[in-house]
């Protein structure tokens, strides 16, 4: 199904919190994503924090087609910018547009707009950056407003911290929409790889050990992540790289910081911890499906990621 994913505008918009998510969902739409991207504001026209202008904008849409992403972009300038009527007419229609299949992100500043039409009260989880945490506090005094953290989700609302960290929202958006491999793809385009905070949502295992610039090993991870259940041997995925197979573990080893093995048993936990989530699959079948030899196998591998929750298993098991 196409995503519809609305990039909502107000007057000095920070360009790199638009810009960068922008071009990312716009490079997933170019290379088969299934997504449209739009971009609307209450004017027409208006001046960005770069001091251009961007004209041609939409409307702000009276309607939204189902299941349609709202992105509300930054300010540069917060307390006159969201002072302003165009902002206000943004608050007033984040209040009445979102349907209840809509999501609703922010990038950085965004967020201030999205406690001022009350989107975020009783949220457990959101943020912005790191400058805004505690007027955030006072514009959604009942939501849970985390510091030094990339982006979380609650529900159908997803906010940031904003500036780049809007690129990182952004792949997992993909991610969630059009599957982990499109997601390391955009990034490889991008040279964009790992979210950068010790305090941020777990790394996507599908875009983990990708930050460099190798391109035989890209090539090995694009062939693993496309198939990660099967049993490549050494041989095969030396094949893909057109070097030896003593050649291809070095070269892993030095620009992935991991081994060819390891990657593999990183990326069938993740489509493991994927399958988990359909509770009519057996514990056995998850690990067949995700391409280990057996559930004794998949249990050993498993207690090695401390990044796994372990009661996900337990469930499974029970």
């Amino acid at each position: 199904m196409t995503l519809a994913v609305w990039f909502v505008l107000t007057p000095n918009v920070l360009m790199l919190d638009y810009a960068g998510p922008a071009e990312t969902l716009r490079m997933a739409a170019e290379m088969g994503g299934q997504l449209v991207v739009h971009t609307c504001a209450p004017v027409p026209r208006l001046r960005t924090s770069l001091g251009v202008e961007l004209a041609g904008l939409a409307a702000l849409p009276a309607h939204l087609p189902p299941r349609s992403l709202v992105i509300v972009a930054g300010n540069s300038h917060e307390a006159e910018d969201y002072a302003r009527p165009e902002a206000h007419a943004v608050v007033s229609w984040l209040r009445r547009a979102p349907q209840p299949d809509t999501r609703v992100a922010s990038i950085c500043s965004g967020a201030l707009l999205l406690a001022a039409a009350g989107l975020l009260d009783g949220r457990r989880h959101c943020t912005t950056h790191h400058s805004l945490i505690e007027e955030l506090r006072a514009a959604a005094p009942t939501a849970k407003v985390e510091e030094n953290r990339v982006f979380v989700e609650d529900g159908p609302v997803l906010t940031s911290a904003g500036i780049t960290t809007g690129i990182d929202l952004a792949l997992y958006l993909i991610e969630r929409h059009a599957g982990a491999e499109l997601a390391a793809r955009v990034a490889r385009r991008q040279v964009v790889y790992q979210r950068r905070s010790g305090n941020d949502p777990q790394l996507s295992a599908w875009l983990d050990h990708r930050n460099h610039l190798h391109p035989a090993v890209h090539r090995v991870q694009d062939a693993i992540a496309q198939d990660p259940a099967r049993s490549w041997s050494l041989e095969e995925l030396a094949g893909q790289a057109h070097v030896s197979a003593r050649h291809l573990t070095r070269l892993f080893a030095e620009h992935a910081g991991i081994g060819v093995v390891g990657y593999q048993q990183g990326l069938r936990i993740a489509r493991a911890r994927e399958l988990l989530a359909d509770r009519q699959l057996s514990v056995e079948r998850v690990a067949e499906l995700a391409g280990f030899a057996s559930a004794r196998d998949f249990r050993r591998v498993w207690r090695r990621y401390e990044a796994c929750t372990p009661s996900a298993l337990r469930a499974a098991d029970g």
